[in-house]
Parts: C-alpha cells; structure tokens; sequence
C-alpha cells in the first residue's frame, strides 16, 4: 500500500509530530540521570556515550532497523500454524527506501522509531556505568538498534505476532502496549541486565565477604533534574505511540498525559516512604528510580486505565523498584550504578501486567487479556533477555566490553577521553573500598 494512502488528517498528524519531538527530553533526562548517578571521575565520559549510543542508534535504525520492525499493514514475512498467519518480522526496503516523508502514519512512525531506540539504548549506560567502553558501547548500541529492537517492536506496533494474539486466539485486543514499556523499557533494562553479568561489578562494589558496598551517585541535582526533563519527554511518547499505534484521538492525549503523570508521580512518593520506613531517611537516588520506573510502567495502559488506576499502578512500580535494587545487589550481586534495570525491566514490566487486569476496554474484548500480556512477559524473558544476551557475549569476545582495570582506577574521562568533567576539583579515588578477591 502507498504510504500515502496511510495519511492522517492534517490536526492530527501535526500534533503527534510534535509530541514525538518532546521524546529528546527524555533521553536528555536518561543521559543527566545516568551521568549523576555514576562517578565524578566517569561523568565526561557518560555524556559523550548517551551522545554516542543516540547517533548510532539513530543510523543502524536507518539502516535496517526500520526495514525489521516496519508497520502494521506493511510488507512482512509470516509463517504458517494451525491454519493462522503470524507475522513475525517486517520486509521494508533498508535505508527508508520509498518511504514517503509526508506526515503518513508510516513516516511518523519512522519518525518514532529513530527517536525511541535512542532511549531504550541509553537505558543500559546506567547499567555498565564506570567500567564499560565508549568503542564496545557503540558496537553494542547498534546490534540493539539494528536488529533486536525493531524485531521486538515489529511483534508489537508493526503487526507481528504478538499483536495479532486476540485475532488469531480470542487473547483480548492482542498484546497492548501504547507508549513503550515492552518495546523500548523492557527491552532495555533486560539488555541492561545482560551488560552487567557480561561486565561484572565495579571495583570495590562487593567485600571480601561478598557485601555490598554502597558508591553513591557524584550529583543527585543531576539525577533531580533528569527526571523532570524525563516527565516531558514520556508525555510526548506516550501520547504519540497512543495516537500511532493504538488508534487514540488527539483530545485523549490529555488523559495519557495525566495518567503518565499521577504514575510517576506515585511512583516516586512510595519509594521515598519505604526508604523513609527502611533506613530512616528517604533516599534520592531510590526516589529518582522510582520516579523514572513509573514512567516506564505508565507507558503499557496510559490510554486503556483511569487516572486512579494510573496512581495505583505507581504505587506499586515505585515499591516495586525499590525493592528490585535490594534484590539484585544482595541476591543476586549484580551491579547496576544506574538502578537502570530494576527501573526500566521491572518497571516495564509491572506495566504490563498491570495492563492485562486494569486496562478498561470495549464490552467482550477483556476475555484472554491478561494472559495476552503475559505472553509478551514471557517473550521478553524468554527470547529477548537471551538473545540480547548472546548478541553481547559474541562481542565481548572479539571486542572486550570492560576497560582495563587501569582505567577503571583512573577514571573513564581520562582514561578513554583524555579530560574530566570536573579539572578543577579532585574525584574520588577507590582507596577506602574494601576490594572482592
């Protein structure tokens, strides 16, 4: 079908061009986050990969990212089983060959999908902080960019199999997803989680014993700040992804934008009452993630739930978070400076499920939804997380992710940029950590 065929009218299609222009806030926001929760020493160096990981995410997804992930009532290849077709991933041209730049559907969501795989790659920055490599960082963007997020995303927007679950088995509406919590938070927190078992822990993170130490983030202003640049930019990729993907109205963007908001704003106030409960005094680092793990669960039924169903699922992203950090520092001695999995997978995940029991939908479409979007929990446990995975341990051994332990001592900024974020003051140095044989 001729691209043009898919036009929009023209209020609509000006709107969500302009809320897919307010989605940059939101990787400024991931970028400040990431930066102030990782080492004075490193910060320079955080920066210039969020610059880094957006640019090559942007042109791997020009590439042929675009052309596996394509949309809905594009060209695709599809098997056959059971007598039903599923589509599985896009045939578009590489390169948004004949894709027409006019305001269509297609071309808007081209538009998106550069902008959003440039956010799902920041999310694992937060993750392999202070000890990943600028070089490995790129290689690793674009695998993610270039192959398994738009082969995620053609499943769930591009009219792949999992959007196809309530046609071809009565699950629902198929698997509902309006701004991203699968394709774009679930999927880069999982990859996250992959970057730090591939990576290991910081230097001086665990004692001998095999205990945490607590490294605290080097400017929690940063951190602040990053999550109300985060607001604006969730409010702008939930409502666009709602008016491109799910079929909303332009006047229903004001219920995305206040569900998004009582979410997060939810979100962040429970994980400060349960630090406040636990240690005694709430905790900001804890209180960001949770603000930034409401967003992620906002995004699955932004369009579909009440602003009171919206809050709810807040409350529980933001106890959720808080005690996913404890969960994979203690238990499962993962590293991650950023809270960047518990935040974006967990929360992503929280979102939906939540989705499958709270989403409010037309009479008769609610029969088999919640197990549709369990479904696509299973599917990114099961196949992303691995494949994620594997992608990034064949690299890391042509490529060596991990700096040296050199240059962890010395810092990222000076070590792979040749400058610090901060010349006139001095950073901290590893002496008083306690360092894990």
């Amino acid at each position: 079908m001729p691209a043009r065929a898919s036009l929009m009218p023209d209020t609509t299609a000006v709107l969500c061009l302009l809320f897919i222009f307010l989605v940059p806030f939101a990787a400024a926001g991931l970028a400040l986050i990431n930066a102030g929760l990782g080492r004075s020493r490193s910060a320079a160096h955080s920066m210039m990969s969020s610059l880094c990981v957006l640019s090559v995410a942007a042109l791997a997804y020009f590439v042929c990212g675009f052309a596996w992930q394509g949309f809905a009532g594009g060209a695709a290849h599809a098997v056959t089983l059971g007598g039903k077709s599923w589509n599985w991933i896009a045939a578009e041209p590489f390169f948004l060959r004949h894709l027409a730049l006019d305001g269509s559907r297609p071309s808007l969501a081209a538009l998106l999908g550069i902008v959003s795989v440039g956010l799902a790659a920041l999310i694992p920055l937060g993750s392999g902080a202070d000890r990943w490599r600028l070089g490995a960082i790129c290689a690793s963007t674009a695998l993610l960019a270039g192959w398994t997020y738009p082969l995620f995303a053609h499943w769930v927007w591009g009219g792949g199999w999992l959007s196809q679950l309530g046609t071809n088995y009565g699950l629902g509406q198929g698997f509902l997803d309006a701004g991203g919590a699968s394709t774009i938070q679930a999927v880069g927190g999982l990859t996250g989680l992959a970057m730090a078992w591939i990576l290991g822990a910081r230097a001086g993170k665990y004692t001998f014993e095999g205990m945490p130490s607590a490294i605290p983030g080097h400017n929690s202003v940063f951190v602040v700040f990053g999550c109300l640049l985060t607001l604006v930019g969730w409010w702008g990729l939930n409502s666009a992804g709602a008016i491109l993907f799910n079929g909303a109205e332009p006047g229903q963007a004001v219920l995305v934008a206040a569900n998004t908001t009582f979410c997060a704003a939810a979100a962040a106030l429970m994980a400060a009452v349960v630090t406040r409960a636990r240690f005694g005094k709430p905790d900001a680092s804890l209180t960001a993630n949770g603000w930034v793990g409401g967003l992620a669960a906002s995004s699955a039924a932004c369009l579909f739930v009440r602003p009171a169903a919206a809050a709810a699922i807040g409350l529980a992203a933001g106890a959720v978070v808080v005690f996913s950090v404890e969960w994979l520092e203690l238990r499962l001695s993962v590293d991650d400076p950023g809270g960047a999995i518990s935040a974006h997978a967990m929360g992503g995940l929280w979102g939906i499920v939540s989705a499958g029991f709270l989403a409010q939908l037309p009479a008769g479409a609610h029969a088999g939804q919640w197990l549709a979007q369990l479904v696509g929990v299973a599917t990114l446990i099961g196949c992303v997380l691995p494949l994620t995975y594997g992608l990034n341990w064949l690299l890391n051994r042509f490529y060596p992710q991990r700096v040296p332990p050199e240059g962890e001592r010395q810092g990222l900024d000076m070590y792979e940029l040749g400058g610090g974020a901060y010349p006139d003051f001095m950073t901290h140095s590893d002496e008083f950590a306690q360092r894990k044989m």
